[in-house]
């Protein structure tokens, strides 16, 4: 059995702590938080002890598990680093692209294994895809959420846009070519709706929208390619896959939804599936992928070079927006 411990009891530790619980193959052998009031609770309501050292809780395990605010990755992540700890970090990975290198540089000096908190490659719906072939040469998607005081010491890039980022550069297999952004503050200090337009050298475009200050909520991602449309719904947990074939290639026996559609090109039968989602607890998927790939000692499902990845994408986007902003500042600048 692995030792865990875990940074951070706010809302999301609070939700690792449950699901760690959960895992058999974990030990929970206390927490790490400097907030008393809450430190208190979380001791209270669960009978985790509580460490005030966050290097004595180290010590004391296999696995650290960092699920504080961004700004405190970087410091907790290279102390496990140099203490050897395997280590399963929040995304964003760290708050800046000089970090998160740090960190990259230092994890190859060791043996430990490190993963990603970016939870939409364990989001079911994501996973009907596994055996589907991606080559979307574009897509677009929507992540909007009413509006949440929590989680706005970052951008609404970093806090929402970058899983999106992340499942992009997960399906996409070309390097990044382009970026054009734009976003605005809102209610809070940092960025609270922002787009961005990634073009890869394959020619596929992403074209991404978050916002924060949504009256719905919603987390779509819809992949166009070469005679197919497949959506993603990661919110409800639905996914749905449209293909065009040719008439003489498609099995008109299926139960599936086929229809006719005349194009210049003859008649095609548009092909309409509903893959079956199952129900899974995506955080507690991802802490056991950790284990597995700890105890099998194989490459984790979303490591930190990914998460080094999708953040260097965001800083680019932000970058982008305050490049925009200097050129063109607005009437109230």
């Amino acid at each position: 059995m692995l030792k865990i411990g875990l940074f951070g009891v706010g809302h999301l530790g609070e939700i690792h702590l449950k699901c760690i619980r959960n895992i058999a193959d974990l030990s929970l052998v206390g927490f790490y938080d400097p907030d008393e009031e809450r430190s208190k609770e979380i001791t209270t309501k669960y009978d985790i002890p509580r460490f005030e050292d966050p290097s004595l809780l180290m010590e004391a395990v296999d696995i650290v598990d960092i699920v504080s605010p961004t700004t405190t990755h970087f410091q907790l992540a290279r102390l496990a680093l140099k203490k050897n700890k395997h280590l399963f970090i929040e995304k964003p990975v760290a708050y800046t692209e000089a970090e998160a290198a740090a960190l990259l540089t230092m994890e190859r000096k060791t043996n430990v294994k490190v993963q990603i908190g970016h939870v939409e490659r364990f989001n079911p719906a994501f996973l009907t895809l596994k055996d589907t072939k991606l080559s979307p040469m574009f897509i677009e998607g929507h992540r909007l959420a009413t509006f949440n005081p929590r989680g706005t010491d970052v951008s609404v890039i970093l806090d929402l846009m970058i899983h999106d980022i992340d499942i992009v550069l997960s399906v996409v297999d070309s390097p990044v070519k382009q970026i054009s952004a734009s976003g605005v503050a809102v209610v809070t200090n940092t960025l609270d709706i922002a787009n961005a337009r990634i073009e890869f050298k394959n020619g596929c475009v992403a074209n991404l929208t978050a916002s924060r200050i949504s009256l719905k909520k919603m987390r779509k991602l819809r992949f166009f390619q070469k005679d197919a449309y497949i959506s993603l719904d990661f919110l409800d947990k639905q996914a749905q896959i449209v293909r065009l074939y040719d008439k003489d290639k498609v099995d008109i026996s299926t139960d599936l939804p086929v229809f006719e559609l005349e194009t210049n090109q003859g008649t095609k039968m548009i092909h309409v599936e509903m893959p079956d989602v199952k129900e899974v607890n995506a955080i507690q998927s991802e802490l056991e992928a950790l284990v597995l790939s700890i105890k099998k000692d194989e490459p984790t499902r979303v490591s930190l070079h990914d998460g080094y990845h999708a953040l260097k994408i965001a800083h680019q986007i932000m970058a982008d927006i305050d490049t925009r902003k200097k050129i063109n500042p607005g009437p109230f600048a």
